[in-house]
Order: structure tokens, then C-alpha cells, then sequence
């Protein structure tokens, strides 16, 4: 009998073919499925200067209709070496019959977004519906999220945020490979 206090005993999927078996409600997200890496550039009027970064997104699920989200960013200097930490998220996206995408995506610097959106032939677009911040998070108003399958091993992620004063504008994009899933 497997411990369950070592090893979970539903664990969750990366890959359509991995059991569980992924709900059908999931079938629009099927490609999403998996581990993407890969480098961007960021920018923002409050800040200095242009950014590269590299980004790392995992989404699997359990079985249940939704997917499971973990992001993790750091900046990377002129050379694309490693100089910090920059972003972590962890979140869910549930999916609905009629393809609406309801997310709930958190940051471990106070900041919650409530994000609803469609996911349409490999893409999903979620707008932030509501932003929760705790008392000492930095201001965001509003964020735009989109997800696009360029193709069966390329993910673009395009970010956009209304922060400290700012419009709704654009922030961050990447390109993404897959690196494991789907």
C-alpha cells in the first residue's frame, strides 16, 4: 500500500495519455497540458529599462475540470545568465460547458487575481475580472492574460497589467517550448 503522507495517491497528469484520464471538459486545454520554458522581454512605464527574463509553466490536472498552473520567472542579464527571481504564480483554471475559463491565479507578493475568459482553438484570453491585494502588495488594477499554441511545441504568452497609477498595457510576452506533456 502506497504512503500517503509520501506520495500522494491521486497524482496529477502533465500529458492527455498520463492517468488520470483528463475530464472532457478539458478537451479545448489538451495541448496546454505539460512543462514550457523559454525567455521573454518585459517593460513597463514605471520602470528603468526593458527586461529579458525566462519563464517556466507547468499545467496538469487531476482528473476534475480544471487545470493546475505553476510559473515561475527570473531575470536574466545581457548575456541571458541567470540575476534573480523575478515572478512565481501558482493558480486554476476551470473550464465551463460552454468554453468560458474561469482562473484563479495567485502571487506569493500579495496579489490574487480572479480572471475569467474563453479558451477557443489553442488560445485563451482571460481578463481580470477582480484583483485582491493584501495590505502591503503593490497596486494592480486590472491584468489581461493570453495563451497561445503557436503550434503542438510552442506556447506564447502575452501579459498585460494596469499597476501603480498605469493604464491597462502591455507588460510581458514570451515564447515557450515544451519541454515535457502533451
Amino acid at each position: 500500500m502506497t504512503d500517503p503522507v509520501r506520495k500522494p495517491p491521486y497524482p496529477d497528469a502533465s500529458s492527455p495519455d498520463q492517468a488520470p484520464a483528463p475530464h472532457p471538459l478539458l478537451a479545448p486545454l489538451l495541448g496546454f497540458l505539460g512543462t514550457w520554458a523559454g525567455r521573454g522581454r518585459g517593460t513597463y512605464p514605471t520602470l528603468a529599462e526593458e527586461f529579458s527574463y525566462a519563464q517556466e509553466v507547468t499545467f496538469s490536472h487531476d482528473g476534475r475540470p480544471f487545470l493546475h498552473l505553476e510559473t515561475r520567472a527570473w531575470l536574466l542579464d545581457a548575456d541571458g545568465a541567470p540575476l534573480r527571481p523575478s515572478a512565481r504564480e501558482s493558480g486554476w483554471w476551470r473550464l465551463q460547458n460552454d468554453g468560458n475559463v474561469e482562473a484563479l491565479i495567485t502571487q506569493p507578493t500579495g496579489i490574487a487575481e480572479i480572471l475569467v475568459g474563453r479558451a477557443v482553438d489553442g488560445a485563451v484570453d482571460l481578463t481580470a475580472r477582480q484583483v485582491a491585494l493584501t495590505p502591503t502588495a503593490k497596486q494592480v488594477d486590472a491584468t489581461r492574460r493570453r495563451y497561445t499554441l503557436a503550434d503542438e511545441d510552442t506556447l506564447d504568452f502575452v501579459h498585460d497589467l494596469a499597476a501603480v497609477g498605469q493604464p491597462l498595457q502591455h507588460h510581458l510576452a514570451a515564447r515557450l517550448r515544451r519541454v515535457n506533456g502533451g
